[in-house]
């Protein structure tokens, strides 16, 4: 069983989009030594059409997501705190420039918690889990611009989700912490990219969608 429906739309439960729209054929899995934790705020667990959190999470072997605010009290999120050499994706004065700083400095595996939300959201995330204000945080330097053609990003330095983990993937393989081929890396965003494609063509198209959704919910 892959999909599930939701009113008179069947749905995806791994990329949550419309199984119309589901892009999780795109997905190629990634097995890393580093353990992906990704923190979804309720709100963006909601935005089935442009979430890349999902993504992410579906393309990571070694990873998990958890949605919630406060997530001071979550029993598996500690666990994975005390038992791993964990680092939060958050560009503060004090982060360590995962571009220029090897991150590795004990023998533990290495966690790297990504939260996914708007950054009103991801504030009120730090304010109210106790247990992410001990992380280190950890940025990135790249020359790349967010792809996401669909969306106007607060700052044209800003990456969705799966394309600032892509980032920090290259950086780790950079380090040997992992180890990928460049072209394996370079398909991670293929998901994303592909729903692009899609948004885009439905933006210039939206009449022909509209009869071929009528097609498929007829059928």
């Amino acid at each position: 069983m892959k999909c599930t429906y939701y009113g008179d739309r069947e749905k995806c439960y791994k990329c949550y989009r419309p199984k119309s729209s589901c892009m999780c054929k795109y997905c190629e899995k990634l097995d890393t030594d580093t353990k992906f934790v990704i923190l979804m705020h309720p709100k963006e667990f909601k935005k089935v059409k442009n979430n890349t959190g999902h993504f992410t999470h579906q393309s990571l072997t070694n990873s998990e997501l958890f949605v919630g605010i406060d997530f001071s009290n979550n029993n598996r999120i500690n666990e994975i705190i005390a038992t791993h050499e964990s680092y939060i994706l958050f560009p503060s004065e004090d982060a360590i420039n995962l571009s220029e700083t090897n991150p590795k400095h004990s023998e533990k595996p290495l966690a790297i918690f990504i939260i996914d939300s708007t950054w009103a959201c991801t504030k009120k995330i730090f304010t109210l889990s106790e247990n992410l204000k001990n992380l280190q945080h950890m940025s990135f330097t790249t020359t790349k611009t967010s792809q996401y053609e669909i969306k106007i990003q607060p700052d044209e330095a800003y990456l969705s989700t799966i394309e600032s983990t892509q980032v920090v993937l290259e950086a780790l393989n950079d380090w040997k912490i992992e180890e990928f081929s460049k072209e394996s890396l370079e398909r991670f965003t293929t998901p994303f990219l592909k729903m692009i494609e899609y948004q885009k063509e439905l933006i210039a198209n939206p009449k022909s969608h509209a009869v071929r959704f009528k097609r498929y919910t007829n059928s």
